[in-house]
């Protein structure tokens, strides 16, 4: 996990992550990493609309975005 994180961060990519919060609530953020910090990430969080530190052992799942080019018709 820690190896898709260190990734999406040297690629300044967007993530989507599934989380287990402290209420053992599972959640899907998606974030955009700031620093990786021993076993926590600090990201800004579009979900919560601000920074947050997320445990890396919490984070269950991690998926690239991946934007749609504009302009392009199907």
């Amino acid at each position: 996990m820690k190896n898709q994180i260190k990734k999406a961060m040297q690629h300044n990519q967007i993530i989507d992550i599934m989380y287990i919060a402290k209420n053992d609530a599972i959640t899907k953020r998606r974030i955009k990493l700031i620093k990786i910090a021993g076993d926590s990430v600090q990201a800004y969080c579009f979900t919560r609309h601000d920074k947050r530190t997320f445990k890396i052992d919490n984070i269950l799942a991690v998926y690239p975005v991946i934007s749609k080019a504009s302009g392009l018709n199907a």
